[in-house]
């Protein structure tokens, strides 16, 4: 009777060593304190490749992503190709378009749909000039590329204007609307002038209020796009992190920065939904959207590559820095103002021929 008990007692102290080893079985039957005779055979050993294993991936990072590689070619009809890049920036001027023509806002501007219409025209070229021309004279001055426009007189000018082939400058596109946002108000006072008719008219900080609100849609698509494009990439991950990316164009694994600048981008809009629905001061909603475009841009820059630095700064944050002083004291400026346009009289259609 004893050897039996004794024996039970062997069989129950065996059965409580290989339970111990299977849960720290990562850890090996020696941290558990079992010792190696109690151990399953096999098991002690697996416990111990299984270390060997892990220590030898010790700092490997597991990637949660990986690089989609998808075409930038949306569709094509026939010999035309149709990118995502193109379609990104026509659903950025449908928004604003839809944004500009409800009747509230039509009202509050004094424009008909058709001249809505003209209006996005006039922004049209804005951006393409402006956003063009600024993008090749950063690459002329960070990359010194000035060969690729000017070596091959008169071919190589062709490629000034080759924005099928990528390179739009953020910035020179803004630049190129606030320009044609003034010439267009422009032209309707002189409308109104010549119409002999008296009363508000249109002003810069009515029209910029309604061409904001719907920005930051247009501004995430293109940055979804130029992910999608493989362009832009962000720096090199140092420490490596899960969510980091291997682009097929570049060397490491990076930062996804433009998904980042997208999601900060499309954070504005709630904030200028809610500030529109109070009915600030004219202009205090444009300005509100130039100073927060500033601070989501200098935030994307830190995950961004960039050619150009000056000291510790990126070159899109010192522009980016501008921004901001210039959209606070702006800000200001309206508040102080304190007007506030609810409506405006239709302005004059533009005359017809008989």
């Amino acid at each position: 009777m004893r050897r039996g008990a004794l024996q039970v007692a062997a069989a129950a102290r065996r059965a409580y060593a290989v339970a111990i080893c299977r849960v720290a079985f990562s850890h090996g039957c020696e941290k558990a304190n079992v010792p190696e005779a109690l151990c399953p055979a096999g098991l002690h050993a697996g416990a111990r490749r299984a270390a060997t294993l892990r220590q030898r991936n010790r700092g490997v990072v597991q990637h949660w992503f990986t690089y989609p590689n998808i075409d930038p070619v949306a569709f094509r009809i026939g010999p035309l190709a149709v990118h995502w890049y193109g379609l990104s920036y026509l659903a950025g001027f449908v928004a604003v378009f839809i944004w500009m023509a409800r009747p509230a806002h039509r009202r509050r501007l004094g424009l008909t749909v058709e001249q809505v219409q003209d209006f996005l025209v006039y922004c049209l070229v804005g951006v393409l000039v402006g956003g063009r021309l600024f993008f090749v004279l950063a690459d002329i001055v960070t990359k010194h590329d000035a060969p690729y426009y000017f070596g091959d007189l008169p071919k190589s000018l062709w490629n000034l204007i080759a924005i099928w082939n990528g390179g739009m400058g953020f910035f020179g596109g803004l630049i190129g609307v606030i320009v044609a946002m003034a010439l267009f108000v422009r032209r309707q006072r002189l409308r109104a002038e010549h119409a002999g008719r008296t009363g508000p008219a249109l002003t810069f900080a009515v029209l910029a209020d309604e061409v904001v609100m719907m920005l930051p849609i247009g501004l995430a698509l293109t940055r979804v796009v130029n992910f999608i494009n493989d362009e832009l990439v962000g720096n090199i991950c140092n420490p490596d992190q899960p969510w980091c990316i291997k682009f097929p164009s570049a060397d490491g694994f990076r930062y996804p920065s433009q998904i980042f600048e997208a999601i900060l981008d499309i954070l504005v809009l709630p904030i200028l939904l809610v500030l529109y629905r109070r009915r600030p001061p004219d202009g205090v909603v444009a300005w509100t959207w130039f100073t927060l475009y500033g601070v989501t841009r200098s935030l994307a820059e830190i995950w961004r590559q960039t050619d150009l630095a000056v000291g510790p700064f990126t070159g899109g944050q010192l522009f980016s820095l501008a921004m901001i002083a210039i959209g606070i004291v702006m800000m200001v400026r309206c508040v102080r103002a304190g007007r506030r346009t609810e409506e405006i009289p239709e302005a004059v259609p533009p005359a017809t021929a008989p």
